[in-house]
């Protein structure tokens, strides 16, 4: 008897939602078909069973839901009026700032790798790894892809190891690049944070963190202990300049050194990689890129290059974790050629059939022919590279 209950209530619950989904497509008449459930035919209750247990969502009142929209409305409205514009909710707006607009890295793998096509504006980015990994040389190479769409830089220089030449090599503009060396740690934020509220500068170059000293300990006397000035330099200043941030379209690159920490865990010592101005740019990158040495470029025993591997540590704005294995060579920056002639076989916009490869009406033997004419040609360099973007990316 008591199991004959359960499936009577059973029937009562499945009966009543049946109904309701029924009553949702208009699909219901006054009255209601049998209907079927766990092999059993079921026909409409009884009055005599009591089903108020079972409770249901109430019918949408439109006049409530007009009240509610007017409500919000004001809301709004004053929320403009008293702390400003910024306030303003929108899901249109936020959607918006999702879609940054982005500056090419110079390197496709990386723009693949950072899932958005380059690194983000309006963003901070941290750049860091072992001296003489290639950080220079990839944020010059930003600085690069910006001046190509008419934006103004500035390089601030704390380490003064910053080679024109270099620059000039890699393809950047040096006459229109703002180059600067402040003489402490809070003149560089400083500069950092004005040159961000003026909404003028594209890219801002900060190299290094490392070398930021506070004025404290300029001022003071060689040896004398200034505990966590810089982490707390940092700290101040990285507040200001992510308000600031907020409100223009600037990229921020901070390069960073790394050091040893050593741990010391249950009675044993272990080292841990760590970088420097503590925890705070760790927190406020929407990007952190980690660069390391994977070995030498090599022709005929003569070395001309450096291997390098990227990792996208941190990305606020797609999957990280991902790699991308460059190529610098010494004075020219990172080998795109090379990826370049890579994806462009792998699209289709340079054919191969045998030994021979077809770019852009000419006939070429072997691959290294093909990334001579691409380096010694600039204008089918970035034609391809625009069509391949086109093709990998979805935003332009």
């Amino acid at each position: 008897m008591a199991g004959f209950k359960r499936q009577l209530l059973r029937s009562a619950h499945f009966n009543l939602l049946s109904r309701r989904f029924l009553s949702s497509l208009g699909l219901q008449n006054k009255k209601t078909s049998a209907i079927m459930h766990d092999g059993l035919q079921t026909s409409c209750l009884p009055s005599a069973v009591d089903v108020s247990e079972f409770d249901y969502d109430e019918p949408v009142d439109n006049i409530k839901a007009v009240e509610k929209d007017t409500a919000l409305h004001l809301a709004l409205k004053q929320m403009a009026g008293d702390f400003g514009k910024e306030s303003m909710l929108s899901l249109s707006r936020f959607f918006s700032s999702r879609r940054a607009p982005v500056i090419s890295t110079g390197s496709l793998k990386l723009d693949l790798a950072l899932g958005i096509g380059g690194l983000p504006k309006g963003r901070m980015v941290e750049i860091y790894g072992k001296e003489a990994s290639g950080k220079t040389t990839l944020a010059l190479h930003v600085i690069k892809e910006a001046q190509k769409l008419g934006g103004y830089c500035a390089y601030l220089d704390a380490e003064n190891a910053l080679d024109p030449a270099l620059a000039e090599s890699i393809g950047v503009n040096t006459e229109k690049l703002l180059i600067t060396q402040p003489d402490s740690a809070e003149n560089m934020l400083n500069v950092v944070d004005m040159l961000t509220k003026s909404a003028s500068i594209d890219v801002i170059v900060v190299d290094s963190v490392a070398a930021l000293i506070p004025r404290c300990e300029i001022e003071g006397p060689i040896g004398r202990v200034t505990g966590y000035m810089q982490s707390e330099v940092m700290t101040k200043a990285l507040r200001k300049i992510h308000y600031s941030l907020c409100r223009s379209k600037v990229l921020i690159l901070f390069l960073n050194q790394v050091r040893t920490k050593v741990i010391s865990s249950e009675g044993f010592g272990r080292a841990e990689e760590a970088t420097c101005g503590g925890n705070a740019l760790k927190f406020y990158a929407a990007v952190r890129l980690r660069i390391s040495r994977t070995g030498l470029l090599k022709v005929q025993d003569k070395v001309n290059g450096l291997g390098i591997c990227i990792q996208v540590v941190k990305n606020k704005l797609a999957p990280a974790m991902k790699k991308a294995e460059l190529g610098i060579h010494f004075g020219r920056g990172i080998r795109c050629e090379n990826e370049v002639l890579e994806l462009a076989l792998e699209h289709g916009l340079i054919l191969k059939e045998g030994n021979s490869f077809f770019v852009e009406g000419e006939v070429f033997n072997n691959e290294q022919d093909v990334e001579r004419y691409l380096v010694d040609n600039e204008v089918i360099l970035d034609k391809i590279v625009n069509d391949l973007r086109s093709l990998l990316f979805h935003r332009k």
